[in-house]
């Protein structure tokens, strides 16, 4: 998902958020783990009427295992990059870190493979962004960084 932020007031430039696509909203993970869980449960149960007196055990490990794998992948899911766009520096941020800095003119962005891998370079330093996009997305994203690439830097005129 690609968000173009408002950068502050009195600020030029363009800020963008990316962040992985979700197919599932919070509630929907929860109901998930819900159904997946009773299911192991109906099935422990009747295990352990069938006399797999290890069945319940079993049933609470696969929970536990379940209910962890799933709080993993909603946390990646948070996960993602910021770019600020400004006249006088590029900023890409993962998280609280800067992985890269340099001065909008002297940016250079490649695509490869006619939209596949967007890395923006400079003194010999790049960077991949979008990396957890979509095809579709990072087309979107090329576009818009080279729209805002061009105006910070002034070729656009």
């Amino acid at each position: 998902m690609i968000e173009v932020m408002p950068r502050g007031s009195g600020q030029a430039g363009a800020q963008l958020r990316l962040r992985p696509p979700r197919a599932l909203t919070a509630s929907q993970f929860r109901a998930l783990f819900a159904a997946l869980a009773g299911a192991m449960w109906l099935v422990a149960g009747l295990g352990w009427l069938a006399g797999n007196v290890f069945a319940p055990a079993f049933a609470l490990l696969h929970s536990a295992g379940l209910a962890l794998a799933l709080r993993r992948l909603w946390c990646s899911g948070e996960h993602g990059e910021e770019i600020a766009i400004g006249p006088s520096a590029v900023e890409i941020r993962r998280g609280a870190v800067v992985v890269f800095s340099a001065h909008p003119y002297w940016v250079r962005m490649q695509v490869q493979d006619g939209g596949g891998r967007i890395t923006l370079s400079s003194s010999g330093r790049g960077v991949e962004v979008g990396a957890f996009l979509g095809p579709a997305e990072r087309s979107q994203l090329a576009r818009c960084l080279k729209e805002f690439l061009a105006a910070a830097s002034g070729r656009n005129r």
